[in-house]
């Protein structure tokens, strides 16, 4: 019987203002991570410049383009192309009078398959984002790539095992979760990184599914206000162990290698999928 792998990476690694040098970065990172085997790369949260939304400022919309004319987009779908590597591109998205924080897939050959516009919208201290942000209006969606099908959730989406199961049962095989995600300015004493890394290794064991999480690092500078992201981006396997991580200040890339086939099994063993009682889950009245 013969086995599908897969191989994947996150980028982990600090981003400044401006984008020509982030994209370079990243596209940098993209290579080293092709170079170590890697099929299915993932950036983290809207690489293109610094996370914009820990104020309201309305310059920020001038930073937002269609997909089709977005420069993030443009250079990673033709280094996707180009490497015969999978991207999953995050960016600023302008829809007409919408605006919405979206990822963008390129396959192996260069075609973007689609979009995913981020359902679940935070906003509090620090990740103001309903003001930038209308919720995402795509329902979550899965991508048949060269390599796997791929379910990708944004940030906040993480935290909602909802998502992570309507992924699965279009038939994710690995999950993809790009992140910004560090200090709280209200508690200079919070660190959430346990418990966002928990959050996911616990979709990761409840769907028998590899995870990979993205997120920056360093200390970011917007209208006066300083904000550490704190990194932490990992690669989970089907069981929710950590079988790669990244501190709070490294930098590169973390690559691992699936057995695509042996993890559809386990996951038919376990039955978690056989034993769902949807009619169950309906909210009472």
């Amino acid at each position: 019987m013969s086995h599908r792998t897969v191989t994947v990476a996150a980028i982990q690694t600090a981003y400044g203002h401006d984008q020509a040098t982030n994209i370079a970065k990243t596209e940098a990172f993209v290579r080293e991570a092709a170079r170590m085997g890697a099929q299915v790369i993932l950036p983290s949260e809207l690489f293109q410049g610094i996370y914009f939304c820990t104020h309201q400022n309305p310059k920020w919309f001038e930073t937002a383009h269609p997909a089709v004319e977005h420069p993030c987009v443009v250079a990673m779908a033709k280094l996707a192309g180009e490497l015969g590597v999978v991207i999953p591109i995050s960016f600023f998205e302008k829809d007409g009078p919408a605006y919405y924080n979206s990822i963008a897939i390129a396959d192996a050959d260069g075609t973007v398959l689609g979009i995913y516009r981020k359902s679940h919208i935070p906003d509090g201290p620090g990740y103001q984002e309903k003001y930038y942000f209308r919720p995402g209006d795509t329902g979550f969606r899965v991508w048949r790539t060269r390599f796997a099908t791929i379910g990708v959730g944004i940030c906040w989406d993480q935290w909602f095992p909802e998502a992570a199961r309507a992924m699965m049962l279009q038939g994710a095989e690995v999950l993809f979760y790009p992140t910004a995600i560090g200090s709280e300015p209200y508690d200079d004493a919070l660190d959430t990184h346990l418990m966002w890394q928990r959050a996911m290794q616990g979709h990761a064991v409840s769907n028998a599914v590899p995870v990979v999480a993205a997120n920056r690092i360093g200390l970011e500078t917007n209208d006066g206000t300083a904000q550490r992201f704190y990194g932490h981006s990992f690669i989970a396997d089907n069981t929710g162990n950590l079988v790669a991580q990244y501190g709070a200040s490294d930098e590169g890339v973390l690559v691992h290698t699936f057995d695509l086939t042996a993890i559809e099994s386990y996951r038919a063993d376990w039955g978690f999928f056989r034993d769902r009682r949807p009619d169950l889950y309906a909210r009472n009245r």
